[in-house]
């Protein structure tokens, strides 16, 4: 059997649905927030000079932007067999299946999936950072837009970390001149950025979208976060929790001969963005029911933009139901067991780096549109899954992210 015949085997054997492997990411930076369920003696499994492990990528074919990373890493991989030992490459499928797989409609805008989620876990913030505008991107030629959906689980929160606050943008009454002074002395003092900006307190079972451009300093809750096929960002904060961070962190992904150039830096960020005066009403999401019956509601946990959106499904303790979706997803189950499909589904206690799981599956398109059979196997506790799409599901949009920006 071939490489395709494989891959188009495994999607037939399972209607449509695909198991992923978990996919482990470390970072140099910040400390383990140890919520992500992976077992306590595997958080430098990934090797010291690594870091901790502190995030987990789902349904993800981006490749990690760190130093060190192997040539997959951050990328999915889909179990055929239940042997770690012979998963495929989740682009693979992607590569062969196509429309089959994600859809035509995405097929032709973008050539291949567009997105992919995580769970990250930091027990401190991190740094005040930014993932690089649109018309900066288009500017510098391969660099992509990075725009972020956060949604705070409670499922995966027993503790709040350190600072369950995060930094967006800066305060409407800060001028650009203010923020350029503090850049330019990046390399010689803590410039304490943050006191330039405002910050909200998070919380539980709510999210923000933060789109490329904007300043952000995510707080210390383990955060669910689908976001545009992307992992450049340039760091704004150069002391953070006693790290210190260099030049070449704040100009990354700047072409070398405009590194030192701070104009070219700032302009990276949208500033009507980073300043808008109704910045709560417009990036601040609380769940919205988009479906219920008998034993289930599914609700949008992030929508309002034109890139990522999301949902949860929650099916009561017993029951089972019939869930379509309008386009092919990513999803893990957070908490409960049962089955998904023709598969099996759990939410893991601890799991040890380099094992399979029963907690993450993607969906393709027609068996999405079709209904996906959940079915919550306790007699006790709910089934809950988090699902992740791309711009082709019908996001909900935000009546705020349509009107003018209000003038300082």
């Amino acid at each position: 059997m071939n490489h395709a015949e494989l891959i188009r085997r495994t999607l037939g054997q399972g209607k449509g649905v695909l198991r992923l492997a978990p996919t482990w990411v470390p970072r140099p930076f910040n400390r383990p927030g140890r919520r992500i369920r992976l077992h306590p003696d595997d958080y430098f499994a990934m090797g010291m000079e690594r870091g901790a492990i502190v995030e987990r990528w789902f349904s993800s074919i981006t490749h990690v932007e760190t130093q060190g990373a192997s040539p997959n890493e951050g990328m999915s991989f889909v179990n055929v067999d239940d042997n770690p030992k012979n998963t495929v490459l989740f682009k693979d499928f992607v590569d062969v299946l196509g429309a089959e797989l994600i859809g035509q409609a995405l097929m032709d805008k973008y050539g291949t999936w567009p997105m992919y989620s995580k769970f990250y876990d930091y027990s401190q913030p991190l740094f005040h950072h930014i993932h690089h505008g649109e018309e900066a991107c288009k500017r510098f030629g391969d660099v992509k837009p990075k725009h972020e959906h956060y949604f705070f689980p409670k499922q995966y929160n027993p503790h709040m970390g350190e600072m369950p606050v995060t930094y967006f943008g800066f305060d409407p009454s800060v001028s650009q001149e203010e923020v350029k002074a503090r850049l330019r002395d990046y390399t010689r003092r803590d410039i304490h950025i943050t006191e330039l900006s405002r910050a909200f307190r998070l919380e539980l079972d709510t999210g923000w979208y933060t789109p490329a451009g904007v300043l952000h300093a995510p707080g210390s809750l383990c955060t669910y976060e689908p976001q545009w096929n992307s992992d450049v960002m340039a760091m704004w904060e150069n002391v953070v929790n006693g790290e210190v961070f260099g030049h070449e962190s704040l100009a990354g992904y700047i072409p070398e001969e405009e590194q030192d150039n701070l104009d070219v830096i700032f302009d990276v960020a949208d500033w009507e963005l980073n300043t808008a005066t109704d910045y709560r009403e417009r990036f601040f999401r609380r769940p919205m029911l988009e479906q219920e019956g008998e034993g289930f509601a599914q609700s949008w946990i992030c929508y309002g933009n034109a890139y990522v959106a999301a949902k949860s499904l929650t099916v009561q303790p017993g029951r089972e139901a019939v869930i379509a979706d309008s386009a092919a997803y990513g999803c893990v189950v957070v908490q409960g067991h049962g089955s998904f499909g023709v598969f099996g589904c759990e939410s893991p206690t601890y799991l040890r780096y380099g094992q399979l799981s029963a907690d993450e599956f993607f969906v393709s398109r027609d068996a999405a549109a079709k209904g996906v059979k959940v079915v919550n196997g306790s007699r006790y506790e709910p089934l809950v899954i988090l699902k992740h799409f791309g711009p082709d599901c019908g996001i909900p949009q935000v009546e705020a992210m349509k009107r003018p920006y209000p003038k300082t």
